[in-house]
């Protein structure tokens, strides 16, 4: 790896505009990146929005069809295609935070475990994109909408903020609500998605830990305590919501205990 690779490699795959070459392109630099022996960050600075396919088409939220999990087909493929942009969203939140804050006195343990995570939201778009084609249809069928990106741009100039709101909201969320859509697929028969689905939660918990680790770390670094802390940048940078019930369960898992979210549960 040259001294560019890791930060430039990064940049590269957010401006790739192919869905399935993008997850293709992160899998092969974290194998990279894994297998160097002398590995250097470099310095890169990231798009301001990453390269997208021309499909799906981007809708206010209320234009995308819903997902409702039952016998139907149609109703499935909604929630796995929805589910897919989500991890799309994934891809390039994980390879931009590496981008992003590439000038930054970080250790390089943080950066391995970023790269661990673009790698896993990569094999969970393509496990949804192969998912999507069992069932007839494909990633750009349906429209979708682009609320997942405003946390990117909201939270730019900010490592804090951005660990904040995108590992210990956007994807705790994800714990939240993924055994549910599990069970409920396993109830419409769909064993092969609700597989899909357990591979995707059990990985999350390790993602929402990851940024836990790091905030707390970042916390440390600048002596602010956490919990407060975040409940300060959650409040001031993420729009909507904490909505209840919480997978206590799960989030502890993670290391997330309910101290952080539940004084706001339904008030931000």
């Amino acid at each position: 790896m040259s001294a560019q690779a890791l930060a430039a490699g990064a940049v590269r795959i957010l401006n790739t505009p192919s869905a399935e070459e993008k997850a293709r392109a992160g899998r092969r630099l974290a194998a990279d990146w894994r297998d160097s022996e002398e590995r250097k960050i470099g310095l890169a600075q990231p798009p301001r929005r990453p390269a997208r396919p021309e499909y799906p088409a981007l809708r206010p939220p209320r234009e995308v069809p819903r997902r409702k999990i039952g016998p139907a087909v149609e109703g499935r493929i909604a929630l796995l295609h929805a589910l897919a942009h989500i991890e799309l969203n994934a891809i390039d939140l994980a390879w931009d935070i590496v981008a992003r804050f590439s000038g930054s006195a970080l250790p390089e343990s943080f950066h391995d475990d970023w790269v661990h995570i673009a790698d896993e939201e990569s094999k969970h778009y393509l496990l949804l994109s192969e998912r999507l084609k069992q069932l007839g249809s494909y990633y750009g069928a349906l429209p979708a909408h682009d609320g997942l990106w405003q946390a990117s741009e909201e939270t730019a100039g900010d490592l804090l903020a951005r660990l904040a709101v995108v590992p210990m909201v956007l994807e705790a969320r994800g714990l939240d609500v993924t055994p549910d859509m599990i069970r409920k697929l396993e109830q419409a028969g769909d064993k092969d998605s609700a597989a899909v689905l357990e591979v995707i939660y059990q990985e999350e918990i390790g993602h929402v830990a990851v940024g836990r680790k790091w905030f707390e770390w970042l916390c440390a670094q600048q002596g602010k305590e956490p919990v407060g802390t975040w409940q300060e940048l959650v409040s001031c940078h993420f729009r909507g919501p904490l909505k209840p019930p919480f997978n206590a369960e799960g989030r502890a898992q993670a290391g997330f205990p309910a101290c952080y979210y539940e004084p706001l549960a339904g008030t931000t």
